[in-house]
Formats: structure tokens, C-alpha cells, sequence
């Protein structure tokens, strides 16, 4: 299979320019099929993009016998529905994150992938991205010693648009939660891939502003089976953005942002400043990762039984299912 030939599931904004270009325009890789529930939409984004073919219904694109595999870009509320189609179809897949509204969910979708002999991969693509590959080489060359600590703070003050009928992300029935379901996920993810496991994991949730359903403030903290402590502070109806993860090794420390291009910070025996900008299409090295697994040339590490570590986690921290191992 010299080029993977996708079809995509939800054509909203995410797919504009973060993802969607990267699976055209990325060398071994096609979108020949898009769907989305609004003809109109639908038919306007595959207009603008090039992609020859759009559909209104799902299972039309996912039975296409001209598409490989499907990129599900749409609210986790749909995720389990549509993967599981996904792999009746007997085709590869990539979910957006979060993987889907809980963890019982996702090891559902992992084991039914699993047991087809399929590929299932989550949208994790920090995972791919050059700036935090520079800091996993840090890590492992020993350029701070062992990792003692680790804190990330994310915050940013509330936008009209946060009590919006039209803003998913603060409906727990779509999304799982607020924005921490959709933001945290990718920090928990990210630091399970540098650093290791989380074993052990406790939270507190707030509605401090009640603007909407979800949970605006959490803070939690966590254990990494090297025996590393985690900490963390996330909320959304703050006095200003702050996005800042500190390392606090036995010899140095790491600083960066999980979402800013804010520059890479080594304190240790030298020190060193980086800028690592990422591409215009931040999913680039995500997609070219996963085509490259579906191939057999390599493997990518954005996969679902990585994935459904950071939904446990997720889960203990919300209190979906506190007594949830991870």
C-alpha cells in the first residue's frame, strides 16, 4: 500500500487546517472521501480541499471501496459508534481525542480493534511533534538527572462563547466533561510518553463561575511508576492564559508549554534556549506516522492501547470511575 487512502468523518473546524491538508498533502497519503451531516458543508469543504468524493451518511464513506482507512473528526460522544462501524468495515481508523467519554468505552473500542487484527490510532500527535521529541531526548541522554517532579498549570479566563449551545466542549454529555477532558487529555498523554506510566492518580473538580455544566477548575496529582511525582492545575475561568510545564530533575530542569510554541527550556549542566516550531498543519507527523505503521515501515505511538492509559487517568481525576485502576 505505497499510499493510504483516507476518508473523514466530520468536516468541522479542527479539520480546516490542523489536521484535514496533512491527509492530502502529506507524501503516501490521500483523502479521496469526506462526510458531514449538512449537505451544504459538506459539499463546501470537499470543494475547497479537492477531495473528489463527500458523503451525508457515514456508513456510505466507511463502505467506499476506494478508502483504507477513516479519520473520526467529530465530538467524543460519537467516537464509539462510529469506530466500531469503522472496524465492522474491516478498515483502519484514527479517532480525534479524546478517545471517547470514558474509559469503559475505549477499552471497548481497543478490543474490538485489537481482535480484527486492525490498526487503531487517537489523535495524540504531540506524541510526533519534533519539539517534544527534543524533549524526550533530554530525558532519556540524562541531561537533568532523574525526573523528581513534574507541574503543569494551564489556564485561560472565560469567552462568551463558553456557555454556547453550540460549544460541545463544555457539555459533559458530548464531551466527557469541559475543557479539561478536551485539553488535559493531551497533557496526560504527552507526559506518559515522556516520562512513563501513571499509576497512581487523585483530583479535585470545581464549578467555580457555573457558566455551564462541566467542571471549569481542576487540580490533581499523580505518581509515574519510575516513582516521579506529577501535579497539576487546570482552570478555565481565570485572570489570564498561563500554559507552563516545569521538570524538576536531580540535576537540571525542562520547561515548555503543552500547547504554546513557547521555546524549550534546558537548566543543567549546560543549558540550552530552542524555538521548535510546529508545522502549519500540526497533525503532519501524526498522519505520516500512521500511514507509515498501516504500512509496516515503523510504529507509531499514538495508538489506542496508549490512549486508553490516559482515559484511566482521566477518569480517577474527574471521578467517573474513582475506583478505576490505571
Amino acid at each position: 500500500m505505497n499510499t493510504v487512502r483516507w476518508g473523514m468523518i466530520g468536516c468541522g473546524s479542527v479539520t480546516e487546517l490542523k489536521s484535514g491538508p496533512a491527509f492530502y498533502k502529506a507524501p503516501g497519503s490521500a483523502l479521496v472521501a469526506v462526510m458531514g451531516r449538512r449537505e451544504e458543508a459538506v459539499r463546501d469543504y470537499a470543494a475547497r480541499h479537492g477531495i473528489a468524493r463527500f458523503y451525508t451518511d457515514a456508513q456510505a464513506l466507511i463502505d467506499d471501496p476506494e478508502v483504507d482507512a477513516v479519520y473520526i473528526a467529530t465530538p467524543p460522544d460519537s467516537h464509539l459508534e462510529y469506530s466500531l462501524m469503522v472496524a465492522a468495515a474491516g478498515k483502519h481508523c484514527c479517532v480525534e481525542k479524546p478517545m471517547s467519554l470514558n474509559a469503559e468505552q475505549s477499552a471497548l473500542m481497543q478490543r474490538t480493534f485489537e481482535q480484527a487484527g486492525l490498526h487503531l490510532f487517537v489523535s495524540y500527535y504531540r506524541r510526533s511533534l519534533p519539539r517534544f521529541q527534543q524533549v524526550r531526548d533530554w530525558l532519556q541522554d540524562g541531561r537533568i538527572g532523574e525526573l523528581r517532579h513534574l507541574t503543569w498549570t494551564l489556564c485561560k479566563p472565560p469567552s462568551e462563547d463558553d456557555a454556547s449551545s453550540a460549544n460541545w466542549r463544555t457539555d459533559p454529555a458530548i464531551a466527557g466533561g469541559g475543557y479539561f477532558a478536551d485539553l488535559a487529555s493531551h497533557g496526560f498523554d504527552l507526559f506518559q510518553y515522556l516520562v512513563g506510566d501513571i499509576v497512581d492518580v487523585a483530583g479535585f473538580t470545581a464549578r467555580q463561575a457555573g457558566r455551564y455544566a462541566a467542571e471549569d477548575a481542576v487540580t490533581a496529582c499523580w505518581t509515574f511508576a519510575s516513582g516521579a511525582l506529577g501535579m497539576g492545575c487546570w482552570n478555565f475561568v481565570a485572570d489570564r492564559r498561563e500554559d507552563r510545564v516545569e521538570m524538576i530533575g536531580s540535576k537540571g530542569r525542562i520547561t515548555f508549554s503543552v500547547f504554546d510554541e513557547a521555546p524549550l527550556r534546558l537548566e543543567g549542566e549546560t543549558s540550552e534556549v530552542l524555538e521548535v516550531p510546529n508545522h502549519a498543519h500540526i497533525q503532519w507527523h501524526h498522519v505520516l506516522g500512521m500511514n507509515a505503521h498501516i504500512r509496516g515501515e515503523s510504529k507509531h505511538p499514538a495508538l489506542a492501547i496508549e490512549a486508553l492509559k490516559t482515559d484511566r487517568v482521566m477518569d480517577r481525576v474527574l471521578q467517573r470511575n474513582p475506583n478505576l485502576a490505571v
